[in-house]
Protein backbone atom coordinates (compact mmCIF):
# COMPACT_ATOMS: atom_id res chain seq x y z
CA UNK A 1 0.00 0.00 0.00
CA UNK A 2 3.03 2.55 0.91
CA UNK A 3 3.72 2.16 -2.70
CA UNK A 4 -0.08 2.54 -4.19
CA UNK A 5 0.10 5.77 -2.04
CA UNK A 6 3.57 7.02 -3.42
CA UNK A 7 1.59 6.32 -7.22
CA UNK A 8 -1.36 8.49 -5.62
CA UNK A 9 0.77 11.56 -4.95
CA UNK A 10 2.70 11.34 -8.06
CA UNK A 11 -0.97 11.04 -10.27
CA UNK A 12 -2.54 14.13 -8.03
CA UNK A 13 1.08 16.20 -8.93
CA UNK A 14 1.01 15.48 -12.66
CA UNK A 15 -2.63 16.49 -12.51
CA UNK A 16 -2.11 19.83 -10.02
CA UNK A 17 0.58 20.28 -12.73
CA UNK A 18 -1.74 20.07 -15.80
CA UNK A 19 -3.94 22.11 -14.87
CA UNK A 20 -1.24 24.85 -13.27
CA UNK A 21 -0.27 24.76 -17.26
CA UNK A 22 -3.87 25.17 -18.44
CA UNK A 23 -4.32 27.94 -16.39
CA UNK A 24 -0.52 29.93 -17.43
CA UNK A 25 -1.53 28.88 -21.17
CA UNK A 26 -3.19 31.98 -23.40
CA UNK A 27 -6.28 30.91 -25.91
CA UNK A 28 -4.84 32.86 -28.32
CA UNK A 29 -1.42 31.70 -28.70
CA UNK A 30 0.41 28.64 -30.83
CA UNK A 31 1.96 26.92 -28.10
CA UNK A 32 0.09 23.78 -26.88
CA UNK A 33 1.69 24.10 -23.43
CA UNK A 34 3.63 21.13 -23.16
CA UNK A 35 6.84 21.37 -21.29
CA UNK A 36 9.90 20.92 -24.29
CA UNK A 37 11.73 17.51 -24.17
CA UNK A 38 15.50 18.09 -23.51
CA UNK A 39 18.31 15.66 -24.08
CA UNK A 40 21.62 16.36 -21.56
CA UNK A 41 24.66 16.04 -23.12
CA UNK A 42 26.96 13.48 -21.18
CA UNK A 43 30.54 14.51 -19.74
CA UNK A 44 33.02 11.85 -21.53
CA UNK A 45 34.50 11.58 -17.42
CA UNK A 46 30.95 11.11 -16.33
CA UNK A 47 30.34 7.64 -14.48
CA UNK A 48 28.73 5.01 -16.33
CA UNK A 49 26.14 3.85 -13.25
CA UNK A 50 23.06 6.03 -14.31
CA UNK A 51 20.16 3.93 -14.81
CA UNK A 52 18.12 4.70 -18.45
CA UNK A 53 15.47 6.78 -18.00
CA UNK A 54 11.91 4.54 -19.06
CA UNK A 55 10.71 5.79 -22.67
CA UNK A 56 7.60 3.82 -22.02
CA UNK A 57 5.34 2.40 -19.57
CA UNK A 58 5.88 -0.80 -17.90
CA UNK A 59 2.72 -2.67 -19.18
CA UNK A 60 2.88 -5.16 -21.00
CA UNK A 61 -1.30 -7.29 -21.84
CA UNK A 62 -1.41 -10.54 -21.37
CA UNK A 63 -3.07 -12.21 -24.77
CA UNK A 64 -4.40 -14.17 -23.08
CA UNK A 65 -6.41 -12.09 -21.01
CA UNK A 66 -7.17 -9.46 -23.77
CA UNK A 67 -10.97 -8.91 -24.47
CA UNK A 68 -11.66 -10.25 -28.11
CA UNK A 69 -15.82 -9.43 -28.60
CA UNK A 70 -18.18 -7.58 -26.82
CA UNK A 71 -18.97 -9.49 -24.12
CA UNK A 72 -15.12 -10.15 -22.92
CA UNK A 73 -15.17 -5.99 -23.22
CA UNK A 74 -18.29 -5.12 -21.39
CA UNK A 75 -16.89 -7.53 -18.18
CA UNK A 76 -13.51 -6.11 -18.30
CA UNK A 77 -14.91 -2.60 -18.68
CA UNK A 78 -17.72 -3.67 -15.24
CA UNK A 79 -14.00 -4.69 -13.56
CA UNK A 80 -12.46 -1.90 -14.01
CA UNK A 81 -14.98 1.24 -13.75
CA UNK A 82 -14.60 3.40 -10.65
CA UNK A 83 -17.73 3.25 -8.14
CA UNK A 84 -18.70 5.46 -5.45
CA UNK A 85 -16.45 3.38 -2.90
CA UNK A 86 -13.16 4.33 -5.13
CA UNK A 87 -14.54 7.87 -4.67
CA UNK A 88 -14.29 8.07 -1.00
CA UNK A 89 -16.55 7.51 2.37
CA UNK A 90 -19.45 9.64 1.67
CA UNK A 91 -20.06 8.93 -2.32
CA UNK A 92 -23.24 6.95 -3.23
CA UNK A 93 -24.64 5.65 -6.49
CA UNK A 94 -26.70 8.51 -8.56
CA UNK A 95 -29.88 6.93 -10.26
CA UNK A 96 -29.91 5.74 -12.87
CA UNK A 97 -26.16 4.58 -11.95
CA UNK A 98 -24.94 2.75 -15.14
CA UNK A 99 -25.23 4.01 -18.37
CA UNK A 100 -26.87 2.35 -21.36
CA UNK A 101 -24.28 -0.05 -23.01
CA UNK A 102 -25.34 0.48 -26.39
CA UNK A 103 -25.06 4.66 -26.14
CA UNK A 104 -22.22 6.60 -26.94
CA UNK A 105 -21.89 10.16 -26.60
CA UNK A 106 -21.56 12.74 -29.86
CA UNK A 107 -20.59 16.35 -29.63
CA UNK A 108 -22.20 17.91 -32.60
CA UNK A 109 -21.79 20.82 -34.33
CA UNK A 110 -23.00 22.77 -32.25
CA UNK A 111 -21.26 21.87 -29.46
CA UNK A 112 -23.84 20.36 -28.08
CA UNK A 113 -23.67 16.68 -26.58
CA UNK A 114 -25.55 14.19 -27.51
CA UNK A 115 -26.32 10.37 -27.49
CA UNK A 116 -24.97 8.42 -30.60
CA UNK A 117 -24.38 4.39 -30.90
CA UNK A 118 -21.52 2.73 -30.28
CA UNK A 119 -18.71 3.10 -32.87
CA UNK A 120 -17.46 -0.36 -34.01
CA UNK A 121 -13.77 0.36 -32.83
CA UNK A 122 -15.56 -0.04 -29.29
CA UNK A 123 -16.18 -3.46 -27.65
CA UNK A 124 -17.79 -1.71 -24.43
CA UNK A 125 -18.42 1.27 -22.73
CA UNK A 126 -19.37 1.44 -19.59
CA UNK A 127 -19.80 5.04 -17.54
CA UNK A 128 -20.81 5.16 -13.61
CA UNK A 129 -22.44 8.20 -11.69
CA UNK A 130 -21.63 8.96 -8.15
CA UNK A 131 -21.91 11.79 -6.15
CA UNK A 132 -22.23 13.49 -2.53
CA UNK A 133 -25.85 14.12 -2.18
CA UNK A 134 -27.02 17.44 -1.40
CA UNK A 135 -27.18 18.37 2.51
CA UNK A 136 -26.36 21.00 5.15
CA UNK A 137 -26.90 24.16 2.40
CA UNK A 138 -23.94 22.15 0.20
CA UNK A 139 -25.36 21.70 -3.58
CA UNK A 140 -24.96 17.83 -4.78
CA UNK A 141 -21.42 16.53 -5.71
CA UNK A 142 -21.79 14.87 -8.89
CA UNK A 143 -19.10 12.74 -10.53
CA UNK A 144 -18.36 9.99 -13.12
CA UNK A 145 -15.94 7.24 -13.87
CA UNK A 146 -16.00 5.97 -17.74
CA UNK A 147 -13.98 2.80 -19.33
CA UNK A 148 -14.04 2.69 -22.84
CA UNK A 149 -12.52 -0.86 -24.19
CA UNK A 150 -11.52 -0.59 -27.79
CA UNK A 151 -10.67 -3.32 -30.43
CA UNK A 152 -7.37 -2.35 -30.56
CA UNK A 153 -4.62 0.01 -28.86
CA UNK A 154 -4.85 2.32 -32.01
CA UNK A 155 -8.31 2.93 -31.49
CA UNK A 156 -7.70 4.04 -28.11
CA UNK A 157 -5.36 6.12 -29.05
CA UNK A 158 -7.61 7.93 -31.49
CA UNK A 159 -10.06 8.33 -29.09
CA UNK A 160 -7.91 10.42 -26.84
CA UNK A 161 -6.70 12.69 -29.82
CA UNK A 162 -10.86 13.04 -30.16
CA UNK A 163 -11.38 13.76 -26.73
CA UNK A 164 -8.06 16.38 -27.28
CA UNK A 165 -9.35 17.89 -30.17
CA UNK A 166 -12.73 18.34 -28.97
CA UNK A 167 -12.03 20.91 -26.20
CA UNK A 168 -10.04 22.56 -28.64
CA UNK A 169 -13.21 22.87 -31.44
CA UNK A 170 -15.63 23.75 -28.73
CA UNK A 171 -14.51 25.37 -25.30
CA UNK A 172 -17.80 25.58 -24.29
CA UNK A 173 -20.05 23.09 -24.33
CA UNK A 174 -23.39 21.85 -23.19
CA UNK A 175 -24.50 18.77 -21.69
CA UNK A 176 -27.59 18.84 -21.40
CA UNK A 177 -30.61 20.91 -21.21
CA UNK A 178 -29.16 23.81 -18.23
CA UNK A 179 -26.04 22.09 -17.75
CA UNK A 180 -22.87 23.49 -19.71
CA UNK A 181 -19.21 23.86 -19.28
CA UNK A 182 -17.24 27.02 -20.52
CA UNK A 183 -13.79 28.37 -20.81
CA UNK A 184 -12.41 24.67 -21.82
CA UNK A 185 -8.83 23.97 -21.84
CA UNK A 186 -7.08 20.68 -22.42
CA UNK A 187 -3.90 19.72 -22.37
CA UNK A 188 -2.33 16.03 -23.44
CA UNK A 189 0.55 14.53 -21.61
CA UNK A 190 1.76 11.38 -23.22
CA UNK A 191 4.37 9.12 -21.14
CA UNK A 192 7.16 10.74 -19.30
CA UNK A 193 5.70 14.70 -20.03
CA UNK A 194 4.09 16.75 -17.63
CA UNK A 195 4.68 14.18 -14.52
CA UNK A 196 2.68 11.11 -16.13
CA UNK A 197 4.49 8.22 -15.13
CA UNK A 198 1.69 6.03 -14.92
CA UNK A 199 0.05 5.48 -18.30
CA UNK A 200 0.70 5.33 -22.00
CA UNK A 201 -1.04 8.96 -22.63
CA UNK A 202 -3.36 11.30 -20.66
CA UNK A 203 -5.28 14.55 -21.32
CA UNK A 204 -6.65 16.90 -18.40
CA UNK A 205 -9.19 19.27 -19.10
CA UNK A 206 -10.88 22.43 -16.85
CA UNK A 207 -13.07 24.77 -17.19
CA UNK A 208 -16.16 26.56 -15.37
CA UNK A 209 -19.31 24.27 -14.89
CA UNK A 210 -22.62 26.12 -14.99
CA UNK A 211 -26.35 24.81 -13.97
CA UNK A 212 -29.04 26.59 -14.06
CA UNK A 213 -30.11 24.92 -10.78
CA UNK A 214 -28.02 27.10 -8.60
CA UNK A 215 -26.27 30.39 -8.81
CA UNK A 216 -22.85 31.45 -10.17
CA UNK A 217 -20.03 29.09 -11.74
CA UNK A 218 -17.88 26.13 -10.36
CA UNK A 219 -14.69 24.19 -11.45
CA UNK A 220 -15.08 21.24 -14.13
CA UNK A 221 -11.98 18.97 -14.13
CA UNK A 222 -11.66 15.73 -16.24
CA UNK A 223 -9.25 13.48 -16.43
CA UNK A 224 -8.79 10.50 -18.88
CA UNK A 225 -5.91 7.98 -19.73
CA UNK A 226 -4.77 5.02 -21.67
CA UNK A 227 -3.58 2.08 -21.19
CA UNK A 228 -2.96 -0.50 -23.87
CA UNK A 229 -6.35 -0.61 -25.75
CA UNK A 230 -8.26 0.64 -22.80
CA UNK A 231 -9.08 4.09 -21.65
CA UNK A 232 -10.00 5.61 -18.32
CA UNK A 233 -12.30 8.79 -17.53
CA UNK A 234 -12.86 10.64 -14.34
CA UNK A 235 -14.95 13.76 -14.64
CA UNK A 236 -15.66 15.75 -11.16
CA UNK A 237 -18.39 18.78 -11.03
CA UNK A 238 -18.07 21.60 -8.61
CA UNK A 239 -21.29 22.29 -6.52
CA UNK A 240 -22.22 25.77 -4.09
CA UNK A 241 -20.49 25.10 -0.46
CA UNK A 242 -18.46 22.64 -1.58
CA UNK A 243 -14.74 23.22 -1.11
CA UNK A 244 -13.09 20.35 -1.87
CA UNK A 245 -9.98 20.37 -4.24
CA UNK A 246 -11.33 18.74 -7.58
CA UNK A 247 -7.93 17.44 -8.66
CA UNK A 248 -8.09 15.93 -5.31
CA UNK A 249 -11.23 13.79 -5.71
CA UNK A 250 -10.38 12.35 -8.74
CA UNK A 251 -7.07 11.37 -8.30
CA UNK A 252 -8.12 8.42 -6.03
CA UNK A 253 -11.08 7.21 -8.52
CA UNK A 254 -8.81 7.53 -11.42
CA UNK A 255 -5.67 5.99 -9.73
CA UNK A 256 -8.00 2.85 -8.66
CA UNK A 257 -8.85 1.87 -12.87
CA UNK A 258 -5.81 1.96 -13.88
CA UNK A 259 -4.36 -0.47 -11.01
CA UNK A 260 -7.06 -2.73 -11.94
CA UNK A 261 -6.94 -2.59 -15.60
CA UNK A 262 -2.68 -3.69 -15.01
CA UNK A 263 -4.27 -6.64 -13.07
CA UNK A 264 -6.96 -7.73 -14.89
CA UNK A 265 -5.09 -7.56 -18.31
CA UNK A 266 -1.04 -7.54 -17.31
CA UNK A 267 1.23 -10.15 -17.63
CA UNK A 268 1.77 -12.07 -13.90
CA UNK A 269 4.49 -10.75 -12.29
Amino acid sequence: MRDAYGRTLRTAAALAAGAALLAGCSSGGGDDGKPARSTPSASASAPSTAKPTPTALDFTADPKRVPKNAAEGRRLALAIVAGPESWGPDFVKRSPYLSDPDSWPVLDANCEWETGTLPRSVLASVTAHSEIPAAGGKGSLRVAATVTVHRTESDADWEMAETLEEALRCPDQQLRQGERITGLGSLGMPYGVGGNGHSTDSLSETGSYVNDAFKGRQGYNWYQVRIGQVTMATVVKGAPGRTEDLVTVLTQAQLTMEERVKAQMGVAS
